[in-house]
């Protein structure tokens, strides 16, 4: 019997595997033989031991609810600690990295499952989340003050999808948690990419829906390119606004390239400048511009790109 209507206060814990689909396409059989391991002989004795409640699987995730937010935040960073280990034996192109969100609000129960804005927001941070770690709400982190030997650093303000209000995060900051996510992505045969978001510099806030639509256009056309393993838009996009070195951000990301750049529009005149970065020194070694007109082809004036790739040196990009 459903008893929609009730609401009470819950942490949300929400767990997603990184590059799914990659890893059914290597191996179908093996992957869904390995998540459902994973889930049995580890997710679900920390969540016991941390008295959470799973009440919802997905095919690359999980959802749960805790009734203390300091359990909840206890539970991840185990899982994150213990899965290099727990994978060490497993080659690193198959091992299974996870994403996890935390968030505490107000949820709606309809029988043994959690709806509302508390388990929207948690399911959005585990988006936002890079490779290997834990990103939590303001609401959770302001539970945390000495109860944990933890540490957390401010994350920014993020604009989630579907979410109207900002919200306040804080990432896990514990060296060897990422480490399992770094090994991961950096041993594979593919070289691995993150498109940042380009910033838009037309001095019109309204135009950041345009800035942000070439870039997800960048990673969709680099998506194609089967020899090449891209970031998908969430992860990579949890760096709008923060001013992080690149090889940070490639460490955060477990990626060997990032993509940045910057899009001007006036009137109808576009003018979007990117770079290709070494996100392990941190030098740009590609770039160029493209001017073109709204509705009209975009027209690529960085004619000197092929010079740069050669040269593998910092581009001075054309006026």
């Amino acid at each position: 019997m459903s008893i929609l209507g009730e609401r009470r206060l819950a942490a949300i814990f929400v767990a997603d595997i990184v590059s799914y689909s990659r890893l059914v396409e290597l191996d179908e059989a093996s992957t869904l033989v390995a998540v459902t391991d994973l889930r049995r002989r580890l997710f679900e004795p920390l969540l016991a031991q941390h008295h959470g409640r799973l009440f919802k699987l997905t095919g690359d995730g999980l959802i749960a609810e805790f009734g203390s937010v300091v359990e909840a935040v206890a539970c991840a960073a185990a899982v994150q600690k213990q899965l290099p280990d727990w994978q060490a034996r497993i080659p690193a192109e198959r091992r299974i990295v996870l994403r996890i969100g935390i968030n505490l609000g107000d949820v709606l129960v309809d029988d043994q499952d959690l709806l509302g804005d508390g388990v929207n927001v948690a399911a959005r941070l585990e988006q936002c989340c890079p490779p290997g770690g834990l990103l939590i709400s303001g609401t959770v982190y302001d539970q945390l003050s000495g109860k944990l030997d933890c540490r957390f650093e401010f994350a920014g303000e993020q604009r989630l999808k579907n979410i109207s209000r900002p919200v306040r995060t804080y990432s896990l900051v514990f060296d060897n948690v990422l480490e399992g996510a770094k090994v991961a992505w950096a041993s594979s045969d593919r070289p691995t990419v993150a498109v940042l978001p380009f910033e838009n510099m037309s001095g019109d806030p309204e135009q950041v829906y345009f800035s942000d639509g070439i870039s997800e256009d960048i990673i969709t056309e680099l998506s194609r390119f089967r020899e090449l393993m891209v970031i998908a838009r969430n992860s990579s996009f949890s760096f709008r606004g923060k001013n992080v070195d690149a090889r940070e951000i490639g460490r955060s990301l477990g990626v060997r390239y990032l993509v940045e750049g910057s899009v001007r529009r006036a009137g109808e005149r576009v003018r979007i400048t990117a770079q290709l970065i070494d996100a392990g020194s941190g030098a740009p070694f590609l770039g160029g511009t493209i001017r073109s007109r709204t509705g009209g082809r975009l027209r690529p004036s960085g004619r000197n790109l092929p010079e740069h790739c050669r040269n593998g040196g910092p581009t001075n990009y054309p006026r």
